[in-house]
């Protein structure tokens, strides 16, 4: 994993990062508002003591005392005998809490810092554990009431009041949170990544299902209700897609070129009727003699997209109830043959895979350049698995972001137990944004020309 692919992961799911920011924005502003400030107050004392003669050591007793006695001072000025002779009972606790004490290292300096909502209250309370903590020391630091104290406790910096909060910190939330967000959504997005299973580029397609990627098909917001490429006069960048697919299609196999070939998927909305019935058009466009057959005998779509009429058609030239030649409907300018599936009979994989259909096919591919067959999903019924058997080809459609690699698999390993031959696959409905898909969008256009098959 480089840089590249976490910027891709964080273009593809801006949103979410947008909306974890927006949120940890809102929280940290109501934490912060309903936070009440807090003030700090600090008091510096210096610990010295007496000489022999009773004058004040500051050099030779300084180590002696920093060792011995400073740390366990620190302690003490915030017990509760010291704490106990500034407030009374319950406040005793909650002051101790909010006192902090320490020695300076290498130094006889003692440092405390009383935390408080009124900064006044606070520097209050440090010059009064201050003189209490005095008093305390020279208490107990006379061998008897009458003699001289050994230890000394000077104040040295009087407790000020404090000016400025020490929280909350409004700046510091933001930040804090803003990053925590970022974290936590791109950590999300990561893994979501990983645990994804969905095919999202040609590499992964290709490895899932062991076979070359064809075309990549890009997603265009209007393709659900105009999925054909005659719009623009076959100007976009989806139509020029379909085109590289037929140009690939066309140098698979120069010696094995297929001349009949099934289209299908793994499950149902995946984009494999689409996917044929603008292949079919694009190779007529090109001058090859095409007919496109609806082989779904289930959930015919093929006359719904052309706008035929589909009532009669495959399933009555297999019962012997017309001839080919009678069902076979002429469609569009480039002179398109379609063969609609007709009535939808109650054994349909047993008409598809019944000597009838071997007949039909052979038929078909002797008097056409390509025979190309909208076929069922593979996986939830057999009959793609039948037509498959007896064609030249198959082409397997995949939907970015929810076709599964391990459906992609199955399917070709399904395809791969009757012997069937997969010619390649096709991505289906990529974001533009992807990597996978590039968008060339001439503004000029061209108008395609005709143009004879390598075989023909």
């Amino acid at each position: 994993m480089d840089l590249l692919y976490y910027v891709r992961l964080a273009r593809r799911s801006w949103l979410l990062i947008l909306l974890s920011v927006i949120l940890a924005v809102g929280a940290a502003l109501a934490i912060t508002a309903n936070t009440p400030p807090k003030y700090v107050a600090t008091i510096s004392m210096l610990v010295s003591g007496h000489d022999k003669e009773g004058s004040l050591s500051t050099a030779y007793q300084a180590g002696m005392l920093s060792a011995q006695r400073v740390h366990s001072y620190a302690s003490l000025l915030s017990s509760r005998r010291v704490v106990g002779q500034i407030v009374k009972g319950e406040d005793i606790a909650r002051l101790q809490e909010n006192i902090t004490t320490e020695a300076v290292p290498g130094t006889v300096f003692l440092r405390a810092t009383v935390t408080d909502t009124d900064p006044a209250r606070a520097a209050r309370l440090a010059n009064a554990l201050g003189d209490r903590f005095a008093e305390l020391v020279d208490q107990i630091e006379r061998p008897t009431p009458r003699s001289r104290p050994a230890v000394k406790i000077t104040i040295v910096d009087q407790a000020d009041v404090p000016l400025e909060p020490v929280s909350p910190k409004p700046l510091a939330n933001l930040v804090v949170a803003v990053l925590v967000a970022l974290l936590c959504a791109m950590a999300v997005i990561v893994l979501r990544d990983r645990l994804d299973t969905t095919l999202k580029s040609s590499q992964a397609l290709q490895e899932a299902s062991g076979s070359s990627t064809l075309g990549v098909i890009g997603y265009e917001r209007d393709a659900k209700n105009h999925p054909l490429i005659l719009r623009s006069r076959g100007r976009s960048s989806r139509s020029e897609a379909f085109r590289a697919l037929r140009t690939n299609l066309q140098f698979i196999g120069v010696d094995r070129q297929p001349k009949s070939l099934v289209v299908t998927s793994c499950l149902p909305g995946e984009g494999k009727s689409s996917t044929s019935t603008n292949l079919a058009i694009t190779l007529a466009q090109a001058g090859w003699r095409v007919v496109l057959v609806d082989g779904d005998l289930r959930r015919p779509s093929i006359p719904h997209y052309l706008g035929i009429e589909g009532a009669i058609g495959l399933t009555d030239v297999l019962i012997d109830r017309a001839r080919l030649n009678e069902v076979i409907q002429v469609w569009g300018e480039a002179g398109l043959s379609v063969l609609p599936s007709g009535q939808i009979p109650p054994n349909p994989s047993e008409l598809l895979g019944s000597g009838g259909m071997r007949e039909v096919l052979a038929q078909l591919t002797g008097a056409y350049d390509m025979v190309i067959i909208d076929a069922p999903p593979l996986l939830p019924i057999t009959d793609a698995a039948a037509i498959a058997a007896l064609c030249d080809g198959a082409l397997l459609v995949a939907r970015y972001g929810r076709t599964r690699r391990e459906h992609m698999t199955r399917a070709s390993e399904l395809l791969a137990s009757i012997n069937a031959r997969v010619v390649g696959t096709v991505l289906n409905f990529v974001p533009s944004g992807n990597g996978a898909y590039q968008s060339y969008g001439y503004g000029y256009g061209y108008e395609p020309e005709g143009r004879k098959p390598v075989n023909a």
